[in-house]
């Protein structure tokens, strides 16, 4: 597919983990910078994602949001990069991508709010308590394995580890020494290095407007 991608975006959110994305696949893309409360809730974005939140990419005449959704849809479509499961990867590969957006995601967020799930209440809760959502992850990235699925690096490990970067930088998850070790392999990757600097290029730019 060769149509160009717009990155919908803002450098003060997710929209990092699509752009790490981006940047492992290699391929050309344009950016569009959104604000918080501003044009993410302009009708021009409102067509693109009614959610009015980034990121989103448009890539001809399909529109992907939410981040495990564009991290898998560029993996599946610009396959010479690599980033999709081979067969003996896909288990672990959709298990701890899906785990990333769903337990860890929720968990994670419902702590920094300062919610505890009752104990008598937590066989309704789909992320069950923050505790086992810890050890559970400990256990996935201290396998044998050097990456999430396996040998080899991977878009569920984009995913996966943009969630403990972001919560070992922010103190959002626990600072466990399998979690530091998992993220600096993948911290050392050219295209976090490049994603990282445009971010944060951007954000410097945003900050002096």
């Amino acid at each position: 597919m060769t149509e160009e991608i717009t990155f919908y975006t803002n450098p003060m959110s997710r929209g990092r983990i699509a752009r790490w994305m981006l940047e492992e696949t290699g391929v050309p893309y344009h950016t569009e910078i959104l604000t918080f409360g501003g044009t993410m809730k302009e009708p021009d974005y409102l067509s693109v994602n009614p959610m009015g939140k980034v990121p989103a990419i448009r890539h001809g005449k399909t529109i992907v949001t939410e981040c495990a959704a564009i991290c898998a849809y560029l993996a599946d479509t610009f396959p010479q990069a690599r980033l999709g499961p081979q067969p003996d990867e896909r288990a672990d590969y959709y298990r701890w991508m899906f785990f990333a957006a769903g337990p860890l995601e929720a968990s994670v967020t419902l702590k920094a709010l300062g919610f505890e799930i009752p104990q008598e209440r937590l066989r309704m809760a789909g992320c069950g308590s923050f505790g086992d959502v810890m050890g559970t992850l400990e256990k996935a990235v201290s396998a044998a394995s050097p990456y999430i699925a396996g040998k080899r690096f991977t878009a569920a490990d984009v995913y996966v580890g943009s969630h403990v970067g972001w919560g070992l930088a922010f103190g959002s998850i626990e600072k466990r020494q399998a979690f530091v070790d998992y993220f600096g392999r993948l911290a050392e990757r050219d295209a976090y290095k490049r994603a990282t600097a445009l971010d944060d290029e951007a954000a410097k730019a945003m900050q002096a407007a």
